[in-house]
């Protein structure tokens, strides 16, 4: 996932620059100091009112971790893992607790390690497990939700810079000569606008679709591991709990326990 996300930046901006490029004459006109300072300056700066700053500089760690890290393990192997761990928790194996701590999922290994302790009930503990899935979901689409909204600031900031530009292109026209800026003047007061429209549906937007969708398969992972973990508490045989885990995985994903026993 960070992989592919890393590369549809790169076509992201391959395509802006190709856009800027082929066919222009002169595309040095195309960038614009003054048009970026308005539109991601002006952009940080309605986050950072619209939200704490704390919730601000958290905004941009969610881009940079929403794009080039993966959320997203792999299910199939979640329920390999679970596999083992249920035929480890059936024959009350002596290394179980060794294992829970090298769990790779950080909520597969809270859930064992409450399920080790016995202090809840099983019927309970599954309970709470449930709850802090739609917690932990609940939390990420906020993220995402939070990031989505950031995409109506930079086209606001672009009409801002292009409102500006005009009001400085009208200023002068009763000056001499200045006929002959009309046009220059005009296009370099759009490019704040083109500057806004590109960053919002190119980057913000995207970003904050992705997060949704991470935040969806993150949510599946989960139920997968509670559903493992209620079979493990029921010590039941590894293959039935894969069968059983198999139903939440599209055909071409699911684990095939026979070749896992072999």
């Amino acid at each position: 996932m960070g992989l592919l996300n890393a590369l549809g930046i790169l076509v992201a901006v391959g395509v802006v620059f190709a856009a800027f490029t082929m066919g222009n004459p002169n595309p040095g006109m195309l960038f614009d100091v003054h048009g970026m300072v308005i539109v991601i300056g002006g952009t940080f700066a309605c986050i950072s009112v619209a939200y704490r700053l704390d919730r601000a500089a958290k905004m941009i760690l969610v881009f940079f971790r929403g794009f080039f890290t993966s959320r997203i393990p792999n299910k199939a192997d979640i329920i390999r893992e679970l596999m083992g761990f249920a035929e480890a928790y059936r024959t009350n194996a002596s290394d179980l607790k060794q294992r829970v701590e090298q769990a790779s999922d950080p909520f597969m290994k809270e859930a064992l390690q409450a399920l080790l302790d016995k202090v809840i009930d099983e019927k309970k503990l599954i309970r709470i497990l449930y709850s802090r899935v739609n917690t932990i979901y609940e939390l990420y689409v906020d993220e995402s939700k939070m990031f989505a909204a950031c995409g109506k600031y930079p086209p606001a900031m672009g009409l801002m810079g292009a409102v500006l530009g005009m009001i400085m292109l009208l200023s002068s026209l009763g000056q001499p000569g200045a006929e002959s800026r009309i046009g220059p003047s005009m296009s370099v007061a759009l490019i704040a606008t083109l500057y806004g429209i590109v960053f919002a549906n190119l980057f913000v937007i995207p970003i904050g679709e992705n997060l949704t969708e991470s935040a969806k398969l993150i949510k599946q992972k989960n139920i997968i591991i509670v559903e493992g973990i209620r079979h493990i508490s029921q010590k039941v045989n590894p293959m039935v709990l894969a069968e059983e885990l198999n139903s939440y995985l599209l055909p071409k994903e699911r684990v095939d326990w026979k070749k896992e026993r072999a």
